[in-house]
């Protein structure tokens, strides 16, 4: 395997450190360290990794706003595929950084047994501690992340809030960092990563350590190999066209009328009151009501919507959707006044019962209350009787199963 001479040479005869030499670091690193483990392997490892976080603070970020938007907050309604792309982002770049942050680790695994000094005891304790937290956040997030994207939930908190405090934790623990190693990672991007001079931090630790093993060339190449490698891996939960290569992709496109799904007429404890009868969809606009069958919904004008399905963990479908407009469901009822509409699902056991659609959205002549999926008929796990269906939202606001449609006042 190929090394740097000038990292390298002679390290066979070099003794090993003994436990006494005034270093924590466990036997069996002290006897060879990899001249990888490096201020510029982690300098560059780091900077990847900052910029990595930051898209994924800002897409988690506007992911939040869109599912729990203030006062002031717009989203519009095209182009159809932006959140498709900003959530796919996220969640790509987060598997991304994987490799990232498990070279980043590897190249300062020495500094984490070097002995305090005295002097600089408080110092260091402090930068010890915003070091502990910035990894404690940010695997925090990596793995609950993991765990959303495959709805597995081995906790009992709640994912979304938490995750998304955590963001802000993560995201300060990393420009914290910043400002403390600023100096170190300049100079250590100032030289060439298999430059000698840059300070190892191997070195810096165990100074009398011999050094072995990979290059620092070989070992940011591989980190970004792996981080393409795994991205290229899920990327396609979001991109049809890379479905096939996305081995390790949640989502592979594939689910009923071909169109994943998330949560199930059984788990939502909708199988009876959707089959029934007497359903009826009540839509209340402008202090009117009323009450419309399927059957009536059917007899409407009806219109054809291709648009994606778009869900927090990622993963998109495009669908080809029919049913009724909801401007002209609403002109049915009462003159529209402009306000933010509120859709009521059956399911009365699940925390994304109901949602609010804005006006821009509400307008959109591609806003159905979908009633059918690729030219058939929705099954129940897709919202039978009918299901909102809007240009550039959540999934989990596109509402199934509904029950009730009103214009907030």
């Amino acid at each position: 395997m190929h090394t740097d001479d000038t990292e390298t040479a002679d390290t066979e005869r070099e003794p090993a450190v003994s436990s006494d030499s005034g270093s924590l670091l466990p036997p069996l690193l002290t006897e060879r360290i990899s001249p990888a483990r490096s201020t510029a392997v982690a300098a560059r490892a780091g900077i990847a990794l900052g910029a990595g976080i930051t898209i994924l603070f800002v897409t988690g970020i506007l992911s939040h706003l869109i599912q729990h938007p203030p006062d002031w907050f717009w989203w519009p309604a095209h182009p159809v595929w932006l959140y498709r792309v900003t959530q796919g982002t996220h969640v790509t770049v987060g598997v991304m950084m994987i490799p990232l942050l498990l070279v980043k680790l590897w190249a300062v695994y020495p500094r984490f047994f070097r002995k305090p000094s005295l002097r600089r005891a408080l110092p260091e304790a402090l930068e010890r501690a915003s070091v502990a937290v910035l990894i404690g956040a940010v695997l925090f997030q990596i793995v609950t992340g993991l765990f959303n994207t495959a709805q597995f939930y081995p906790w009992k908190f709640f994912f979304t809030t938490t995750h998304h405090a955590m963001a802000y934790v993560a995201f300060g623990a990393v420009l914290v960092h910043l400002a403390v190693k600023l100096p170190v990672v300049r100079q250590a991007l100032s030289r060439p990563a298999t430059a000698n001079s840059a300070e190892p931090v191997a070195d810096a630790e165990a100074p009398d350590a011999p050094r072995a093993g990979v290059s620092r060339r070989t070992v940011l190449t591989a980190a970004g190999v792996g981080s393409l490698a795994v991205g290229l891996a899920v990327i396609g939960q979001s991109v049809p066209l890379l479905h096939r290569v996305s081995l390790l992709a949640p989502r592979s496109g594939e689910g009923p009328q071909g169109v994943p799904i998330n949560r199930t007429a059984a788990a939502a404890a909708v199988t009876d009151t959707a089959r029934s009868p007497q359903y009826t969809l009540t839509v209340k606009v402008d202090g009117r009501e009323r009450a419309f069958s399927r059957a009536d919904l059917a007899a409407l004008p009806q219109y054809d919507s291709v648009l994606p399905i778009a869900c927090v963990e990622g993963w998109s479908a495009t669908g080809h959707w029919s049913g009724v407009r909801l401007r002209d469901l609403l002109a049915a009822v009462g003159e529209y006044r402009g306000g933010d509409v509120r859709f009521v699902s059956l399911e009365t056991t699940g925390i994304y019962g109901s949602s609010v659609l804005p006006r821009t959205h509400v307008l959109d002549a591609s806003t159905l209350v979908a009633l059918r999926l690729g030219g058939q008929d929705l099954t129940l796990d897709h919202g039978y009787p009918c299901r909102l269906i809007a240009p550039n939202r959540p999934g989990v606001l596109q509402t199934k199963w509904l029950r009730s449609i009103e214009e907030l006042s």
